[in-house]
């Protein structure tokens, strides 16, 4: 089991945590310990109790909002897939009905191609190489 040390408002304490989790638990306490410090500087010294409780509070606020940031994100996310199915449906029907097309007009060639022959018109490049 890990301890560390950190002090919040000129205050000591020692915190457990889990093996390899030290660095982490020190970068929070860190963190907090800014807003301590600028709750200090604001509202004077006012108890640690207090203190620590707003400086909390300011760090559950940043949570709150970056916790609605990820769920616009999320709804963004989910829109912006449906949109992307959306499209994806349409190119395919565009697809295929371009390839519908193409293969009338290729149906429609053969078929006028096969009329030429038999009233015996001849194309123009089989005119070109006959001699």
């Amino acid at each position: 089991m890990g301890q560390i040390d950190v002090t919040l408002n000129g205050r000591a304490y020692r915190l457990e945590c889990g093996d390899g989790e030290e660095t982490h638990l020190f970068e929070l306490a860190e963190y907090l310990g800014t807003h301590v410090e600028a709750m200090r500087r604001k509202f004077g010294q006012v108890g640690d109790d207090r203190l620590i409780l707003m400086a909390s509070l300011v760090v559950a606020d940043e949570l709150w909002d970056l916790r609605r940031q990820i769920e616009a994100m999320k709804t963004t996310l989910a829109e912006a897939r449906r949109d992307k199915s959306a499209s994806d449906e349409s190119a395919k029907h565009t697809q295929s009905d371009f390839a519908a097309r193409i293969s009338a007009a290729a149906d429609r060639l053969e078929m006028l191609n096969e009329q030429f022959a038999a009233a015996g018109v001849t194309s123009a490049t089989n005119r070109r190489q006959s001699p």
